[in-house]
């Protein structure tokens, strides 16, 4: 097969999931880049409708998937990054809902996260220690953008993420959400994070609105002048504390 241009519209398909939020949820897929990413796509079981390899690429192993190959320069005018990876895959978008996290001990929900960095550190912190899920309330930056889908660095594939959820079905998750905050309630070493928890992170310029029903607050104590942490260094440390609390519970 001949190598595919710019103007296939194939390749048109690419730029418009890589570039809108709207044909993602529209088209219900999604591009991973990188060969390890894909990869990791593979292995945890998310179908792949096909890859795309630049000029002289390997695709990644995956029987069934039809591999199309572009043409020169095409990958460096389509990829959201300044040095593209040479392998592209279309993935189908695959999102839990919050009856599927009934049972659930331990979630993490961002409630108006909005930056794509501080989401993918968020979901490959949470995955790390152990998060049931993950769950986006409406308003938050989409989990399948693709700055997202690298920072999180294949823990999307891992961990359930219900998203577009409306804060007011929160509370069905059947959990005690504890809102995060730079300035009131228990200090996270001191607080109980054995028990079936969700923590709630907030916007990074508004915090947690007040529509999300939070139940008690726990805060992040710091010594310096800083007002804040960073919202995904805060989730990555409370994460890491469940996961502690949990783990020094379980010895």
């Amino acid at each position: 097969m001949e190598p595919i241009g710019l103007t296939n519209p194939r390749v048109q398909r690419l730029r418009r999931l890589l570039g809108r939020r709207s044909a993602r949820v529209d088209e219900g897929a999604f591009v991973v880049e990188g060969p390890g990413l894909v990869a990791e796509a593979v292995a945890a079981g998310w179908e792949i409708e096909a890859q795309f390899v630049a000029a002289g690429g390997t695709p990644v192993d995956a029987p069934g998937v039809e591999v199309f190959e572009l043409a020169a320069g095409v990958i460096e005018r389509v990829a959201s990054t300044e040095t593209p990876q040479a392998v592209l895959a279309v993935v189908r978008r695959r999102t839990a809902a919050v009856d599927d996290l009934h049972g659930a001990t331990f979630v993490v929900v961002c409630a108006g996260v909005g930056d794509p960095g501080n989401l993918g550190t968020i979901l490959r912190s949470a995955e790390a220690a152990g998060a049931d899920g993950v769950v986006l309330t409406t308003g938050s930056v989409d989990a399948f953008n693709p700055k997202v889908v690298r920072s999180a660095a294949g823990a999307l594939f891992h961990v359930p993420v219900a998203t577009d959820v409306p804060p007011s079905r929160l509370p069905d998750l059947g959990l005690v959400l504890v809102g995060t905050s730079s300035h009131q309630g228990t200090h996270h070493t001191a607080a109980d994070l054995v028990r079936p928890v969700a923590l709630v992170v907030g916007s990074e310029a508004h915090g947690i609105g007040d529509d999300v029903p939070v139940d008690e607050w726990i805060t992040v104590p710091h010594r310096g002048r800083a007002e804040s942490l960073n919202v995904a260094m805060a989730a990555t440390v409370l994460c890491f504390e469940v996961a502690r609390q949990r783990g020094s519970s379980a010895g």
